[in-house]
């Protein structure tokens, strides 16, 4: 196990981290789609209201205020029933709290002085949020920054008298109790994209693991969702799993095997046009709906339908907005495939194409792709073979690989031409 796990701590990946703003499960879904735009991992953690508001909170009591966490295909999945096309303004003002699914071990407040190795447990566990108060006072060596102070991260004056000594030592420079008081119910939250942000840039203490390839490295999770082309959109809806939350768009083979042309997941429909998106995965088969139904000539009766248009930049951003009759394209929802008519595979390129790699992709690769796309997830497809879907690697898999005993790993390096990990990056 790499040694970064064991001298870094919690607090070392706050530093920058903006104070929480609670979103409380009374908020609109008009709320939620402008709250989840800002969002890391494509959600936000939704919470209960205090019972009184200057009341002063234990992690216990916290912990019991946290209802889930509400996802972008959760909304549009909503968005997309029957009684909600039919009216879709009163729609995006219902409660949050009839739309998100309830699940409390989602989240888990820590101190900052929980080591990482110790927060990479909790997250393999299934935790996908960690809480972290800003009014802790303590100090200690990490390796990067010393010590926290009134809820700023500061230079240890001592370090440089005393650099050797990695143990944490007690601040005897307490702030007063007034300005404890002001930071006593600031938090940040630590997601596991800001995790792996965080391994990225410690590549060089994780050798050799960054290099090998993910087959080697047992990272990919062969027990994918997926849901067949020519079926109802909708269908994914009723078989999305808990993480990542995914649903592959594929086509059989005569062999058994399966091409994905796409995909149906709440970081594809992050920033989408909601209501576009609902009424298309209400109507629109799944293939339909990843590749845009402009490209498909025997669904052209479909292209005029009722929805919200989104007015004004800001609305648009949201996707929300005002009530008019306009047409269906697949770039309303966030996709756009070619304007061509094409047969095979290439009809499905553009932003509708899935985030893929191949199995002898490297570990650092398929981070850096799911970082620069902000995708919780990345599909495995074979080395050889165009398209053919082997499994799907996401955080948990990532999260697992890099704390694994060495002794049970079998690393492979992975040959790469001149040009370095620059190759792998596809999509």
């Amino acid at each position: 196990m790499a040694s970064v796990f064991l001298y870094h701590v919690v607090g070392d990946l706050t530093v920058g981290k903006p104070d929480m703003v609670e979103f409380y499960e009374t908020e609109t879904v008009e709320s939620a789609i402008r709250a989840i735009g800002e969002s890391t991992e494509c959600g936000i953690p939704v919470w209960k209201r205090k019972s009184h508001v200057s009341m002063i909170e234990t992690s216990e009591t916290r912990q019991q205020r946290f209802v889930g966490i509400l996802n972008s295909l959760d909304i549009v999945a909503f968005l997309a029933s029957t009684e909600c096309l039919e009216d879709q303004d009163k729609s995006i003002k219902t409660s949050v709290s009839q739309v998100v699914v309830p699940n409390a071990s989602l989240l888990k407040q820590v101190d900052p002085a929980t080591r990482l190795i110790d927060a990479l447990e909790m997250m393999k566990q299934g935790v996908r949020r960690l809480l972290v108060p800003k009014s802790m006072v303590w100090k200690g060596m990490s390796k990067r920054f010393s010590f926290l102070y009134n809820g700023k991260w500061l230079k240890n004056a001592d370090a440089s008298n005393n650099s050797s000594n990695n143990n944490l030592t007690i601040n005897t420079n307490r702030p007063s109790s007034s300005s404890g008081t002001s930071n006593r119910n600031k938090f940040c939250c630590l997601s596991r994209e800001d995790v792996i942000r965080f391994l990225i840039g410690c590549l060089g203490a994780l050798a050799p693991l960054p290099l090998s390839s993910i087959s080697s490295l047992g990272v990919i999770n062969p027990n994918y969702t997926s849901v067949e082309a020519s079926l109802p959109a909708f269908e994914a809806t009723k078989k999305l799993p808990g993480d990542p939350s995914e649903v592959a768009v594929v086509e059989p083979i005569p062999d058994g095997q399966c091409k994905i042309i796409g995909e149906i997941s709440a970081s594809r429909l992050w920033k989408c046009d909601y209501l576009a998106a609902a009424w298309a995965l209400a109507n629109l088969s799944a293939g339909q709906f990843v590749m845009g139904v402009e490209d498909n000539e025997a669904a052209r009766s479909l292209l005029d339908f009722a929805v919200n248009s989104a007015v004004g930049d800001e609305s648009i951003a949201n996707g929300i907005g005002s009530t008019r009759l306009r047409e269906f394209s697949s770039r309303s929802i966030g996709f756009n495939p070619g304007s061509s008519i094409r047969m095979g595979r290439s009809m499905y390129r553009g932003r509708s194409a899935p985030l893929t790699c191949k199995i002898t992709s490297s570990l650092a690769a398929v981070m850096a792709q799911m970082l620069s796309h902000r995708a919780t997830h990345v599909w495995v497809i074979e080395d050889d073979s165009d398209d053919i879907l082997v499994g799907v690697v996401g955080y948990a898999d990532i999260l697992a690989a890099v704390t694994k005993h060495p002794a049970s790993v079998t690393l492979t390096p992975v040959n790469r031409p001149e040009g370095g990990l620059t190759t792998e990056f596809q999509n």
